[in-house]
């Protein structure tokens, strides 16, 4: 058994994959049993979801667990290994009982309970299983045993999954809706825009896909942020175009720092995994490429970078560099205001269902 001074040593992720592969040897769980979730374990030890989620996937990769969707990660069970009937823990069901498809009920029960269920709490559930899980975790069917009703019953109020992850899109962003009406300031107002949209990004890691440029969502209340900051810089002289050019640039801006900061498009055992924790989980492998002496520069940084501060100094010089073309000082070749499409593109056909708000 490692020592307490050893396992002090380790990264955090480690500490929590040592104590659950301790739990499983010693036979506290069992195979079939659930092992703590993402929330559980950042409650049990302390640590971030990005660090909950990295460890479940460590003990994934090493054979000791499994996930099964819409019950959880079980221990894993040896495929020729049957269960003893002598002994009283292993006559428990593989899935726990109170995650399981509910047994039958009377119809009558059954309607009253679907009857019972709001769009809104469907949503909210929904949003809830995508930030601890990622948008892969989600499913109909992972909502409804969550809820625990039938998956046919969210179908009376979501036509569908895609619909689903809209409604999640729409209620985020309408939690976080911008002021009515903006600030006079056009940079302030911008400032508010972008501060509004990284938050998003940070608490919600799953909604930088879908609501970039090429995002697969459009809502009403992503249109509504859209039009907001379209406004803001219409109101300085600026046409329908330049407008959309801004926010263009700007939800580029944002949207690109928090693919960065959150690790968001990376492989699913690191999902949301933040840049802090990205770099101290690589300790032993940076300080074996700061011995070969190669890059000087790279290794002589005084630690992780302070993402929330490179954001504000990334955020403040774009600003600085819109500023002549937000306040019209800013002309083409072609001697207009705005930005020009490269003449490789500037005619070419967006395709089908492209949509010019679509942003980040």
């Amino acid at each position: 058994m490692m020592s307490t001074t050893a396992k002090q040593e380790l990264p955090p992720y480690a500490r929590v994959v040592a104590d659950i592969r301790a739990r499983i040897d010693g036979g506290e769980l069992r195979p079939g049993d659930r092992v703590p979730s993402t929330r559980e374990i950042m409650r049990e030890w302390g640590v971030a979801m990005a660090t909950a989620t990295k460890a479940l996937a460590a003990l994934r990769q090493e054979g000791l667990v499994e996930a099964v969707r819409g019950v959880g990660t079980l221990v894993r069970r040896e495929p020729d290994s049957a269960p003893d009937p002598r002994d009283p823990r292993e006559q428990r069901e593989y899935r726990i009982p109170r995650e399981r498809p509910r047994p039958a009920e009377p119809t009558e029960r059954r309607l009253v309970a679907d009857t019972a269920l709001t769009r809104g709490a469907i949503v909210r559930v929904a949003i809830t299983i995508a930030d601890a899980e990622g948008i892969e975790g989600l499913s109909m069917r992972r909502v409804a045993t969550q809820l625990g009703v039938s998956t046919m019953a969210l179908y009376r109020h979501v036509a569908n999954k895609d619909a689903l992850v809209t409604a999640m899109i729409d209620q985020v962003y309408a939690e976080h809706a911008l002021p009515e009406p903006p600030p006079a300031d056009w940079r302030e107002a911008l400032e508010l825009a972008l501060r509004t949209e990284w938050g998003i990004y940070r608490r919600h890691p799953w909604t930088v896909r879908l609501t970039m440029l090429a995002g697969a969502v459009q809502s009403p209340q992503l249109l509504e942020n859209a039009e907001w900051m379209m406004r803001v810089v219409s109101a300085r002289g600026r046409s329908p175009d330049e407008a959309m050019a801004v926010l263009t640039f700007v939800s580029a801006y944002t949207s690109g720092m928090a693919l960065q900061a959150t690790r968001a498009v990376v492989e699913d055992y690191e999902f949301g995994m933040d840049a802090e924790h990205w770099w101290r989980s690589r300790g032993p492998e940076f300080l074996r490429l700061a011995e070969q002496g190669r890059y000087p520069l790279t290794f002589s940084i005084s630690g992780p970078p302070d993402v929330r501060g490179v954001f504000e100094l990334g955020m403040k010089h774009l600003l600085d560099g819109l500023t002549p073309l937000i306040e019209g000082g800013a002309t083409t070749a072609e001697g207009r205001s705005g930005a020009v499409p490269h003449p490789d593109v500037q005619d070419s056909d967006p395709g089908p269902g492209s949509c010019p708000l679509r942003h980040g």
